[in-house]
């Protein structure tokens, strides 16, 4: 894999390619805690916009994983040391796990993003099932960000992230499954469909 600009020097494998503008990747997708291939021979393809999901996905360990989102032809690319026996090995379970990406960094894969200034909780399999007043909503993110406008985790309607599956506040159910939402916002609501792409070293 060559050298990916914000993710340093090259000797990438790649794991998964993810649009999101289709559904075969969202939260809920076997995809992501299986052992299965998906359309595996669009993987030696290289860093087009062709969906996959490879072997390495269970069978690599890693101790870096490289992000990459492409919206409007341009494409961001954020990196982070994390050791683990694979990327299935930290999803699979289904338990939250913690990254330090930090905010910034995941607002920066996609120009004019928008995420809430709190809360700011990211990692792998969150599970949000939020409510405020009458209101419940549901944001599961197999690999982001979500944010609040209030001072705590407990309302979020903001999110930047992989494998994204977002429902309810008046009824809006956002299909995007890589990208960047916001709802229940109504001074900022966002729904940036993108194509990611997942790698580790």
């Amino acid at each position: 894999m060559t050298e990916l600009s914000g993710c340093g020097q090259g000797g990438w494998t790649l794991v998964m390619k993810v649009d999101g503008n289709k559904n075969e990747f969202n939260y809920s997708s076997p995809y992501w805690t299986n052992e299965e291939t998906y359309a595996a021979k669009n993987g030696l393809e290289g860093l087009n916009e062709k969906q996959t999901k490879l072997a390495s996905y269970w069978n690599t360990p890693f101790n870096k994983i490289c992000l990459g989102i492409k919206v409007n032809g341009a494409t961001k690319w954020i990196a982070l040391n994390y050791t683990t026996n694979s990327l299935h090995s930290v999803i699979e379970d289904g338990t939250f796990k913690g990254t330090t990406f930090g905010r910034e960094a995941w607002k920066s894969l996609i120009d004019d993003s928008y995420l809430q200034e709190n809360c700011n909780e990211e990692g792998f399999n969150i599970q949000g099932v939020y409510k405020y007043g009458k209101s419940q909503w549901n944001m599961k993110i197999r690999i982001g960000l979500v944010a609040n406008n209030q001072e705590n985790c407990g309302s979020c309607d903001s999110c930047i992230g992989f494998g994204t599956s977002v429902s309810g506040c008046d009824d809006d159910v956002r299909n995007t499954t890589c990208g960047n939402m916001a709802f229940c916002n109504y001074k900022n609501n966002k729904n940036t469909a993108a194509f990611g792409y997942i790698l580790v070293q």
